[in-house]
């Protein structure tokens, strides 16, 4: 299916081919009909995206309307929206209501883009492939009986269907780059600091960016202008001035110069994958880009120092997460009836009572933590408070903090020879639901070509790039450039996105 793109949607509303409420009606209808198979959306907001629609409408028509005025979206649940419940697909959460529009939301607003509901994930942003969640499974558009990738799995399945014309994400070790591959759609994750995360719930604070899905080049563009650039609510949003990454593209700087890393072509790539992007990469040289061979040594290193200093800031920002000051609360009159019958059971069999014997206040704070969160949440959060704990902090925290600056510095050199690396988004194509929820390591493998990103804070993007021989489902190209580097970026994939329209979608061998 050919998706939405924003400038043939702005050109028949302004030519009276195309209105906005019957843009918004026919998206309504799509995900009515969709929704049920995929469960993309958990909320729908019809009533208020139709009143929008008719205001917009006619914004466009005297000439006022913003930049994202036509553009239909959906907003993943980790991100605030006055009025709108945002529970992070977690029990913990199920009955927060935001009291105020995340920053990146408000700005989407203030363009005149159009909110029409909100989209599943992994619980708290935590999984690869958005099977952890309260709202059950979302599944790929593609083929039903495999994943749409996470944790931002929904704000790709509901682009890939059809179902809006773009959606907002979270990336935090490659949750918008990942489902844009397995769902054959744009994932854009900004550098570090270039996107407010005020009103994002947070997973892992310097880890966390938020960026589009969308379905070209272009549009990711037009949506990361609108934004970005410093925020006084966040103190880690950069005060850099921001681009006018539309404008850059319409003229594109000639001959780049792109990286290619042997540590992202070894063992446990796809060969039909790695074929692809080498693919691309030498269908881009044939329109003038540079190809140069580069090493990033200390990759290898990547997945173990992720999954140490992620889980570990997922163990302090969830700690709020208590059932006393924020998040679900367990039944307390049942938990003293449970610690009466703990007490009269002991006293029955003749033992003494044991000083360790939990309070009334601290098993309702256990047992409101072991209802609220499910099994993944709280296996990280088990990981990341054993490594910060004493003993072990330097051992772990200190050495994968140690790591991280290595892997900075293998891309700052990187960097200073090419504009920008091409590289597998993901291993693999979609896999199966289910298939490997009982494997965490091989689960947490799929973020292997995306993690570094986030380790070092710099922009990183998913193109589709056709559909794999073997089973006819999505490949996706990843392009990374130096923090702040977004025309670049954007400039390396809006080339890729030509050469790659090239492709035939062969059916499966």
């Amino acid at each position: 299916m050919k998706l939405s793109d924003i400038r043939s949607t702005r050109a028949q509303l302004r030519s009276g081919e195309l209105t906005l409420p019957d843009l918004v009606s026919g998206y309504l209808s799509r995900i009515e009909k969709g929704n049920p198979d995929v469960n993309a959306f958990t909320q729908v907001h019809k009533e208020q995206a139709l009143d929008r629609a008719g205001k917009i409408q006619a914004k466009i028509t005297d000439g006022t309307a913003g930049s994202l005025a036509g553009m239909v979206m959906g907003i993943k649940e980790v991100l605030c929206q006055k009025g709108h419940p945002a529970t992070c697909a977690s029990k913990m959460l199920a009955s927060y209501e935001a009291v105020y529009d995340a920053t990146a939301v408000e700005r989407l607003l203030a363009e005149d883009a159009i909110i029409i509901g909100r989209l599943n994930m992994d619980e708290f942003a935590m999984g690869s492939s958005n099977e952890n969640s309260m709202y059950g499974p979302v599944r790929n558009p593609r083929d039903h009986s495999r994943v749409p990738g996470g944790s931002s799995g929904g704000s790709a399945a509901a682009v890939a269907a059809g179902m809006c014309h773009a959606t907002l994400g979270s990336d935090t070790g490659g949750s918008i780059r990942q489902p844009a591959s397995f769902c054959g759609v744009v994932g854009l994750k900004p550098s570090y600091g270039r996107v407010s995360r005020h009103g994002l719930v947070a997973y892992a604070s310097s880890f966390d960016s938020i960026g589009p899905f969308t379905g070209t080049v272009y549009d990711a563009s037009v949506i990361l202008k609108a934004i970005s650039g410093h925020d006084p609510m966040d103190a880690t949003s950069s005060p850099e001035a921001v681009p006018d990454y539309p404008a850059l593209l319409i003229n594109p700087r000639p001959g780049i110069t792109i990286g290619i890393p042997e540590e992202y072509f070894g063992e446990g790539l796809d060969p039909g994958i790695r074929q692809r992007v080498m693919d691309v990469a030498g269908r881009m040289k044939q329109k003038g880009a540079r190809l140069v061979d580069i090493r990033l040594p200390n990759l290898k290193y990547a997945i173990a120092a992720y999954y140490v200093l992620a889980t570990a800031e997922a163990s302090s920002n969830l700690a709020r997460f208590d059932g006393i000051r924020y998040g679900h609360r367990a039944d307390i009159k049942a938990v003293r009836a449970q610690l009466k019958a703990e007490e009269t059971a002991m006293a029955e069999s003749g033992a003494e009572h044991s000083p360790d014997l939990d309070t009334p206040m601290i098993r309702l704070y256990k047992q409101s933590r072991t209802e609220g969160f499910g099994p993944e949440v709280k296996r990280r959060i088990m990981l990341g408070t054993y490594v910060l704990s004493a003993g072990y902090y330097d051992a772990y925290y200190g050495k994968a903090q140690r790591i991280r600056r290595l892997i900075k510095q293998d891309f700052e050199e990187a960097f200073s020879r090419v504009d920008v690396i091409i590289s597998p988004t993901a291993p693999t194509t979609a896999f199966e639901l289910g298939a490997k929820v009982n494997d965490p390591l091989q689960m947490y493998l799929n973020d292997i070509y995306t993690i570094s990103a986030n380790l070092a804070g710099i922009c990183g993007i998913s193109i589709p790039a056709g559909n794999h021989r073997s089973d006819g489902m999505p490949i996706g190209v990843q392009f990374m450039a130096d923090a702040f580097k977004e025309p670049e970026l954007l400039n390396a994939a809006q080339m890729a996105e030509t050469v790659c329209a090239d492709f035939t979608d062969d059916p499966p061998a």
